[in-house]
This record gives structure tokens, C-alpha cells and sequence, in this order.
């Protein structure tokens, strides 16, 4: 296949070679041409047989052309092989094939010419440039002759437009027909100029071969030229074109390439064949046999371009005869061998003196006649005898020569582009369709094929959809008849394939290397396809019309899920492609890279995710609608190989880690938004797919982090309660610095838990919350554990006496006071210890505490919500995670409020408990109402009151103002009702005391209340309403509460809802004989001196 692309480059190269020449000496550019003996115009010259050294060398410095010398010159050059342009004598190549080029000379070699400077410098051709690059052995390498050096040439311009208008020839090695070579080394040349000859045969045909005169072809120029040679004006002329059939045979000689020479001999040659056979049609000549016997050797201008025609024309009856018959031989089977040494007779005539050699061509060529008619016109199908000739019949020579038949609608000046006249070129091509048996099935596969090429080399995107519209026209197998199924089915080859012999029918000689092309184009179409998808909708297009139509050859069912499975091969192959080298890409460079390769992975990876979803996935989607999942589950997988050892390693938050997981995280959750997009259920896709459970993993080693966070904490509020000594930080912040050290230890571990950029679930902020909560509540212990017991701030309730006369009382209350007991020193000084201001200090700081916790749980409540907004993770539902995260930021800190505001009101309750019952014990619990109410009353301890209300007015924070004062009312009634009820043998009441006592709880009232300043007057009678039904039992007579008690004591109730205990109290502290006789009797009380 290689050697046959390297031909067909040589080909090619030969023909851009003859239209350089042509142009040249069709122009101005030499002044003076002299003909070679016998030619009359450049139609009779055989420009290929010219060397363009020597022609360019004559343009340059304006000398007579001699066309006889440039001929001569050319054929000694032939005289030494092509030489590699590197000075070495020891390497040539070899055009022709040496199994079909017989076997070597037995001469010996020519001597090597010593180099001379010589006056014509030889061109190096384009085709030796990119192949051999011929090496002059007359001339020096530094003056070698390119077209640039030429000064007098006056169609730069022309020249450069045709330049640029030649495409870029793309590699199409891997695009060739899977048929067998010619045994006999047919050229792509030969199979050319035949098809020419069979085209021309066929027109002739339909009465439309006319051979002009030479006079009017030597003024006619071809399309070609014309194009080549047109002036620059600003209106061009018009074209020309010639009417009817006529034009149209002239425009295919154009496109083909053939020699106006060529062309007059076959014509001629064709028309002096059907001298003489009246009825006998063009078409059914045997074209070469005829060619052979009627065109002499006199019409050419040199004898070695005959011989070089001669051979073609033999090779040709040999291949279509012989070597690949599509009808059997029967009984003519035996003169194969006698046809082959014909032909071998008639080649080896050239070698006899002129009359010997004259004689056995023409007898070979009579005896050729009988026996090629008999093989040529044996019938197939029906076919009567005459009715058809079956020299071109043969599968592979029929269908060579229709694709270079084919390859005329192509621009010769823009190979990408169809010709003007596509349309009256493919009808005329029909008329071959009866010698070369093409049906309409063979004309759209190979049209398609000629087409698909054509698109490879020039790249030329609109050619795909005239192949994409052919190969939809060639009909499956129960579309076609049954003859042309038989027919199809008998078109079958054997080709070496991999040192192994492989059999191929004709649609899979034809579709199979483009199936290939496209195959390996889409099985890394990211690769292949990376600038855009504009082509690669048709590319996949021809490849599921070409799978279809080779499916059905293979008698495969053709359904969508082998369109499917196409797909998805094609995803496969290319997503590991793709991946294949991002990963090495980025292995190459992980040493000097910042982080962890697999995190550039997962980022690399998502853009080519990226990539697939936005490009290539709309083209594949149309032929497999599930393509997104294919493609999307793949790179989860071939990213989740890698990643997987990398998380069963991970144990502790890592930089690698911090690094990995939030790039795996997000491209598994962009993975699983194109999945459910495109399925719908992303239940479905879970199922389906091998999660990484990056949130899982992460969670635990956050908790993890977590744990070790605040045992840390916990050491840290330790610490800062040690070293508190509850005094303001300033006159504006007035808390203990201590909770300031807690909330900045606390607030850097929040600020901590939110910069770690990967997956948690709320469980792992749960477990925060839950840990700065119980900071917190530990907090609040320690500020209150060394506060003393409020039991230690009250004095021992004195023995409950009878009433006795004042001598008495005098005496027991000195043996009472000195019964009182007396708190230990320890105590003492812990009390002492605890001043108001430091105990409003301890209450400023929890109220702080308390307030900046709400500001902690906003933060981390929008923080978290940001955070997840940014991941947001499509395994769970967005109305799930809101619940949830609202449930517990709702819960997550009332365990330190409920702590804090108890602690509060403790404290709250232990400061007006120490300053009645310790700071004012001796004004009011020791002497207010001793011994005679009148002389001790309440408003001579207002005064004291109030500086102790201003001092904490000073110190404690607005917001806590009520709070502790409501406290220090409280224990003011509770101080009042101590000495009212448990006041001691110096405290003796009678009814006309209710008075004043009620006018001294109503002083009491107003001071709390200040005029408004003060409490709220509501909680201040709410409070005091406590105390006056004590107050209005004290203004009974003492019959009436003995009664009252006698009721209460037998099961009975009050009539004026006091209770025993109150009762008994009151008539013990009554100056009355009659209430201490009635103790005495029925309650055993003693006296006081008792």
C-alpha cells in the first residue's frame, strides 16, 4: 500500500510538471522555439519527454529553444538513477517495481562521467524534492536553477495565485482500496489514460467522436492554460466552450490530463477501427487490441514513448483478459498461455531490424485479434455473442478505471472543489457503465469513495456531504434485485493484509478503509477534532453509513444498538485516549508542579469534561442518546482507578489532602450534574456509578480535626478562667478579658473549620457546634463554681420563744445573740472576695458571652450556607440539606444560653442576697423593728439602699440593670420577712404595728419603682404582693389567729389563706399573754428565758 502511495505521488508530481511546461512554452517567456523533425505545433511534442532544465535554462538567458535537444537531454538523463541530494554515490531509488520489472540487465553499468561546470544548471523538480530529490551530475550543487531565479518572467502573479489556489496535500496512507495489485505494474498513469480511451470509445458510441484538425488544436488552448494564461485585466474574456458532447469530451481530456496528441490517436485510431464493421458499435471494441493494430508507430514523436504506449496497451489486454476475469473461460482456458506469448512476441519485436520487427507485430497482432475477440466476447448474464465486450469486465481493472473516470469532477486548480460541469460529467460516465458493468449500486459506493479521498487530501468539508448523500443512496440488500445481489456478491478479491491473505467483497473493498479512516479519526476525536466539531458530525455520519451497509455484507443485523455500540466504542477509546495523555502530560511535570497531581487531574480532567459536554457530546447524542452517560461514567471511573489508593492512604487533613479531595469532590459532582441531565434520575446514576465517597472519608478525618480542635479549646477557657480577675477591660468594656481570649480561640477555630476546602456533611458541623457549646457551658461553670453557697450568706433562724415579760426578754436575748453561729474565717474571706463590682463584672461577662454567641451562630450559619451553595452537592436535594442544617443551627447553642442565663440569675440572686443578708446584716436583719417598731423603721436604710444601687447602676451593663436590681428586691422582702417572722425574741409585734409596717413596705415600693427611673411599677407590686398578706395578719387581734391556726391545724382551712407555719410565727412574735399562753398549752413553745 505504501509503494503504491508513493506512485501515486510521483504521478502527480509528473502532471503539476507538464503544466509548468505547457504554461512556459506557451507564454512569452522564450523568443525563439525550434521543433524537433517531423512536428508541425507543441501538439505534436511529447512535453513529458522535455527536460525543464534545460527549457528554464533558456528562459533565463533568453536563448533559441531546441526541443530535439531538450529531448535528447532528457533521455540521457534517464541514463543514471535518481540520486539522494546528500553527495553519497551509494543510494538510488527505484520507481518501478523490480517483481514486475523483469529480471535485472546483464550489462554493466555505464562509468560515472567526471562533473564540469556546464552551462544549463538542472531544476530540481517538486517531485524529486519530496522523494528523491535528483542530484545533476553535470552541474554543481550552488547552481542549481529554481523558478525564482528566473528575471524575465512576467506572470509572477499568475504564478503565485496558482500557488496558493494548490492545496496542502494531506497523507492518505492509510486510505487505499483493499483490492490486489496489478500483476503486470499498471500505473495510476496507464489506468488514466485508458480510462480515457474507454471514456472516448463510449462517446463515440452515442456519434459524438469528432477528431478536430491540428490546425484549430494548435490555436485552441486547454481549460487549463487558458485559466493559467488569462490576462489580469480588470473584465476578463469570457471562456469558451465548446457545444454538446464535443465540449464536454474536451473538458474530460482537461480534467484527466491527457495530451491533445493522445487524444487525436485515440480518436483517430477508434474511427479507423470501425472501418469495415458495418453495425458494429464503439463500446463494444476491444479498445486496446484495436488501439494496437491501428495506430502506428510513425505517430509518435519519439519511438521510446510508443514502446512506453505499446506496453500499456498490451498490460491492459493481459489484466482484462486474463489475470481478473469476471466471466469464466470454459473451454478458451487453453489459449491463456498461448494470448501471454503474443503479447510477449509483440515486446520483443522492438528489438528486430525494422522489416523483421514489422512482420511479427503484425502476425502476433492478427493472431492476437482471434484470440482476445474469443475471450473478450464470451457471453455472461444472456449476453448474446457481440453484444457486449468483456475485456474491461474484470472486478478489480473495471472498477480502477471508473475511479480515475470519477476523479475528472474534481477543480484542477482547486482540488476541494467539484468542476463546473460535475453534473454532464457523471452522465456521460454512465455510457461506460455497459463495457466496464457498473450498476447504479457501483457508481454511489464508488463515487463515495472517490469522494471521501478526495475529502482526506484536501481537507475540503464540503465533499463529506456529497459523500454522506451517496452512500445513503446505496440500498441494503432486500432493496436490491436479485440479479444485482448475484452480482455484488460475485465481486469478491483476495488481498495480503499482514503477511496473510484475506478475502474482501466489493462493498468491503470500497467501505472498509474509509470505515477505517473514520474509525481511527473518532476513536480520538478529541485529538482529532480539538478545534472544533464542524466535520465531525459528517465523519460520524459516514462512519454509521459505512457500518450499516459493511454489517449487512457481514449478514449482520442492523439495528441502533450496533449504532450504539459504535458510539460507544468510539467514546471508550477516545476518553482513554484523552485521558491517557493528560496523565502523562502532567506526570512529566509533577516534580515542579504546586500541587498534588491529582488535583491537576481532576482539574484537567473537568475541562475535558467540559469539552465533551459543550462539543462533541451533541454530535454523539444524535446516534446514541445515552452518550453523555457513557462518556461521563467512564472518566469517573478511569479518575476513580487513580484516586482510590490515594484515599485509602489518607488519615489526617493533609496539604495533599486539602488539595485532592475538594478537586476530586467537584469534578465527581460536575460528573454527576451531566449524568442526570441526561438520564433524569439521579437515583439511576448513583446506582450506577462507584461513588468516591470523598464527603464520607473527609468527614471523618474533619471530625477528626474537630476532636483535636476542642480538646484544645478546652484548655485554652482552663486557662483564660485561671487568669481572670474580673476587672472591666475599660470603662466601655465592661466584661472580664478571659471571655475575650475564649471567643478568639473559638473564632479561629471556626475560621480554621470554614478554610478547610473540603467535602464535609453537616454531621462534622454538628459535632463543632456541639464542641464550642460545651466550651462554652464549661465556661460558664467555672465563672460560677467559686462563688460560695448562698446559704452561707444567711444568719442561723433563731429558736422559735413564747412571749414573756421584758426583764425576761433582756436575758434571752443575750443567751440568744450569743447562740447565733457565726460563718468559719475561710468563708468569711471568700465572701468578702466576692465585692459587687467583681460580681457585676462575672455578670457583664456572661451577658457578653451570651450576646456574642448569637453573633457566632449567624457566621456560622451563613458561612456554612455559603459553602454550600458553592459545593453544592446533587446527592442530596437542596430542600434536604436546608431542613437539616436548619434543625440543628436552631438547637446548636441553646445548651450554653440555658447555662448562661441561670448562671446569670444566680448570680443576679447571690448579689441582693449578699448585700441584705451580709453587707446590710447589721441595719436591717440585725436591729430593723428591734424591740419596738416606731424606733427602728425601714427609711433609715434608704439611704444605704441607694449606695449600693448606685454602685451597681455604675457597673453593670444596661441590659442587666433590672435583672440585678429585680435580685436585690427580691432579697430586700426576703430580709423584710425574716424579721417579721424569724426576727428573735427582740422582734414583738402587735396590731396597731400593721400600720407602720405597711407604710414601710410601701417606702420600700417607691424606692425600687424611683419615680419611674426605677423598676416597672408592675414588677414591683408582682414582687411586693407577696409580703402584704403577712403585713394584714398582723393586724388581727391575737383571738382571731388562734382560731384561724385551731381551723388550720385540724384539717381546716384559712380563712385568710395563711398557712400553720405563718400563723405560728406570728402569734410567737404577738406581746400578748394570751397567744403565749395559748403556745404553751397546745405547742409546747417555751419561753424566752427558756
Amino acid at each position: 500500500m505504501e509503494e503504491e502511495n508513493v506512485l501515486e505521488l510521483l504521478q502527480r508530481y509528473r502532471r503539476d510538471r507538464h503544466v509548468l511546461l505547457n504554461f512556459i512554452l506557451s507564454g512569452s517567456l522564450i523568443k525563439k522555439v525550434v521543433m524537433p523533425p517531423g512536428a508541425v505545433s507543441l501538439d505534436d511534442v511529447d512535453i513529458d519527454q522535455v527536460s525543464i532544465d534545460y527549457v528554464l535554462n533558456c528562459a533565463k538567458k533568453g536563448e533559441t529553444l531546441d526541443l530535439s535537444e531538450a529531448i535528447r537531454l532528457y533521455h540521457d538523463s534517464l541514463d543514471y538513477p535518481s540520486m539522494n541530494n546528500t553527495g553519497s554515490t551509494e543510494e538510488f531509488f527505484l520507481v518501478t517495481k523490480p517483481e514486475s520489472s523483469g529480471s535485472p540487465p546483464v550489462r554493466a553499468p555505464p562509468q560515472v562521467p567526471v562533473r564540469m561546470p556546464s552551462p544549463v544548471p538542472m531544476l530540481s523538480s517538486p517531485v524529486m524534492t519530496s522523494l528523491s530529490k535528483s542530484q545533476s551530475l553535470h552541474s554543481p550543487d550552488d547552481q542549481e536553477l529554481t523558478v525564482d531565479d528566473i528575471e524575465d518572467f512576467d506572470d509572477d502573479e499568475e504564478v503565485d495565485s496558482l500557488r496558493v489556489s494548490r492545496r496542502q496535500i494531506n497523507d492518505v496512507s492509510d486510505l487505499s482500496l483493499l483490492v490486489p495489485p496489478f500483476e503486470t505494474g499498471i500505473t495510476d498513469d496507464d489506468l488514466r489514460e485508458t480510462a480515457y480511451e474507454v471514456l472516448v470509445a463510449c462517446a463515440g458510441a452515442s456519434g459524438g467522436l469528432i477528431v478536430p484538425m491540428k490546425e484549430k488544436k494548435k490555436e485552441k488552448k486547454s481549460k487549463l492554460m487558458r485559466k493559467l494564461a488569462r490576462s489580469k485585466s480588470e473584465n476578463p474574456a469570457p471562456e469558451t466552450h465548446l457545444p454538446g458532447l464535443v465540449g464536454l469530451l474536451e473538458t474530460m481530456r482537461a480534467q484527466l490530463e491527457i495530451a491533445e496528441s493522445m487524444d487525436i490517436r485515440t480518436r483517430q485510431g477508434l474511427l479507423n477501427a470501425l472501418v469495415g464493421k458495418v453495425g458494429k458499435r464503439m463500446d463494444n471494441l476491444l479498445v486496446p487490441l484495436e488501439l494496437l493494430c491501428c495506430v502506428s508507430r510513425m505517430e509518435f514523436s519519439d519511438k521510446k514513448a510508443y514502446l512506453r504506449w505499446q506496453k500499456r496497451q498490451l498490460n491492459m489486454l493481459e489484466e482484462g483478459l486474463i489475470n481478473h476475469p469476471v466471466v469464466g473461460f470454459g473451454e478458451l482456458g487453453r489459449k491463456i498461455n498461448e494470448l501471454r506469448n503474443l503479447l510477449r512476441k509483440i515486446e520483443e519485436s522492438e528489438s528486430l531490424p525494422p522489416s523483421a520487427a514489422e512482420i511479427q507485430r503484425i502476425e502476433c497482432l492478427r493472431s492476437l485479434r482471434e484470440i482476445a475477440t474469443s475471450l473478450a466476447e464470451r457471453p455472461a448474464r444472456g449476453d448474446l455473442t457481440g453484444e457486449v465486450c468483456h475485456w474491461a469486465d474484470g472486478y478489480f481493472l473495471n472498477v480502477r478505471l471508473y475511479e480515475k473516470m470519477l476523479g475528472s469532477v474534481f477543480d484542477i486548480l482547486d482540488e476541494g472543489k467539484l468542476t463546473e460541469e460535475v453534473e454532464e460529467i457523471l452522465e456521460l460516465l454512465k455510457s461506460t457503465w455497459r463495457v466496464l458493468g457498473i450498476t447504479e449500486t457501483i457508481h454511489d459506493t464508488c463515487y463515495a469513495w472517490v469522494l471521501f479521498r478526495q475529502f482526506v487530501i484536501t481537507g475540503e468539508q464540503e465533499i463529506l456531504q456529497f459523500v454522506i448523500e451517496h452512500l445513503r443512496k446505496v440500498p441494503l440488500k432486500e432493496q436490491r434485485g436479485p440479479q444485482e445481489r448475484l452480482h455484488l456478491k460475485s465481486l469478491r478479491c483476495s488481498v495480503e493484509v499482514k503477511e496473510s491473505h484475506q478475502n474482501f467483497t466489493f462493498f468491503q473493498s470500497f467501505l472498509f478503509p474509509i470505515k477505517k479512516w473514520a474509525d481511527k479519526m473518532l476513536e480520538d476525536y478529541h485529538l482529532h477534532f480539538s478545534e472544533g466539531s464542524s466535520v465531525m458530525t459528517e465523519i460520524v455520519t459516514v462512519a454509521m453509513l459505512t457500518a450499516r451497509i459493511l454489517n449487512e455484507e457481514n449478514e449482520k443485523q442492523v439495528t441502533d444498538s450496533a449504532s450504539r455500540d459504535q458510539i460507544d466504542l468510539y467514546i471508550s477509546s477516545s476518553i482513554k485516549s484523552a485521558f491517557s495523555r493528560i496523565t502523562h502530560a502532567l506526570e512529566a511535570k509533577a516534580e515542579t508542579a504546586r500541587e498534588h497531581i491529582l488535583a491537576s487531574l481532576a482539574e484537567e480532567v473537568k475541562k475535558l469534561l467540559k469539552k465533551e459536554s459543550t462539543i462533541f457530546l451533541p454530535i454523539l447524542s444524535k446516534w446514541h442518546p445515552q452518550a453523555a452517560f457513557t462518556s461521563t461514567s467512564l472518566l469517573h471511573k478511569l479518575y476513580g482507578n487513580k484516586l482510590r489508593p490515594f484515599l485509602d492512604r489518607a488519615q489526617h487533613l493533609t496539604e495533599d489532602v486539602v488539595s485532592v479531595f475538594p478537586a476530586a469532590d467537584s469534578l465527581e459532582q460536575y460528573i454527576m450534574t451531566i449524568m442526570v441531565s441526561a438520564v433524569g434520575d439521579d437515583d439511576i446514576c448513583r446506582q450506577k456509578l462507584n461513588l468516591y465517597q470523598i464527603e464520607n472519608i473527609s468527614g471523618t478525618l474533619v471530625l477528626r480535626w474537630v476532636n483535636s480542635q476542642l480538646d484544645r479549646i478546652i484548655g485554652w477557657v482552663k486557662r483564660a478562667i485561671q487568669q481572670e480577675a474580673w476587672d472591666p477591660i475599660s470603662p466601655q468594656q465592661r466584661h472580664g478579658s478571659s471571655i475575650v481570649e475564649v471567643y478568639r480561640i473559638i473564632e479561629e477555630t471556626v475560621d480554621q473549620f470554614f478554610a478547610l476546602n473540603v467535602p464535609m456533611r453537616v454531621g462534622e458541623l454538628n459535632s463543632l457546634c456541639r464542641g464550642l457549646d460545651n466550651a462554652f457551658q464549661v465556661y460558664t461553670h467555672h465563672v460560677t463554681e467559686n462563688i460560695v453557697s448562698k446559704e452561707d450568706l444567711l444568719p442561723p433562724v433563731p429558736v422559735l420563744t413564747r412571749y414573756k415579760k421584758e426583764i425576761g426578754i433582756k436575758v434571752f436575748v443575750k443567751k440568744e445573740v450569743g447562740e447565733f453561729r457565726l460563718t468559719d474565717d475561710r468563708k468569711s474571706s471568700e465572701i468578702s472576695a466576692l465585692s459587687v463590682v467583681k460580681l457585676c463584672i462575672r455578670l457583664n461577662t456572661l451577658y457578653y458571652a451570651n450576646t456574642q454567641l448569637n453573633k457566632l451562630e449567624d457566621s456560622i450559619q451563613e458561612r456554612w450556607t455559603r459553602k454550600k451553595s458553592e459545593n453544592l452537592n446533587i446527592r442530596r436535594s437542596m430542600n434536604e440539606r436546608s431542613i437539616s442544617f436548619a434543625s440543628v443551627q436552631k438547637n446548636a447553642f441553646d445548651g450554653s444560653r440555658k447555662e448562661i442565663n441561670a448562671a446569670i440569675d444566680g448570680i443576679c440572686e447571690f448579689t441582693g442576697t449578699k448585700i441584705i443578708f451580709w453587707d446590710l446584716r447589721d441595719p436591717l436583719i440585725d436591729n430593723l423593728y428591734k424591740h419596738n417598731v416606731s424606733q427602728n423603721r425601714l427609711d433609715t436604710l434608704t439611704e444605704a439602699l441607694d449606695a449600693v444601687l448606685n454602685q451597681l447602676c455604675d457597673v453593670i451593663v444596661e441590659q442587666l440593670r433590672d435583672r440585678i436590681v429585680t435580685g436585690l428586691l427580691q432579697a430586700s422582702l426576703d430580709g423584710l420577712l425574716r424579721v417579721i417572722l424569724d426576727g428573735g425574741p427582740t422582734r414583738v409585734f402587735s396590731p396597731s404595728d400593721a400600720k407602720l409596717l405597711e407604710d414601710d413596705l410601701e417606702t420600700l415600693k417607691e424606692f425600687f419603682i424611683s419615680g419611674g427611673d426605677g423598676l416597672p411599677r408592675g414588677t414591683v407590686e408582682n414582687l411586693v404582693a407577696r409580703v402584704r398578706p403577712i403585713l394584714k395578719l398582723l393586724n388581727f387581734e391575737t383571738r382571731v389567729l388562734i382560731d384561724d391556726l385551731r381551723e388550720v391545724t385540724q384539717g381546716g382551712k384559712s380563712k385568710y389563706g395563711a398557712d400553720s407555719k405563718t400563723l405560728l410565727r406570728i402569734l410567737c412574735h404577738r406581746s400578748d399573754s394570751e397567744a403565749s399562753q395559748y403556745l404553751k398549752k397546745h405547742f409546747k413553745i417555751p419561753k424566752s428565758a427558756a
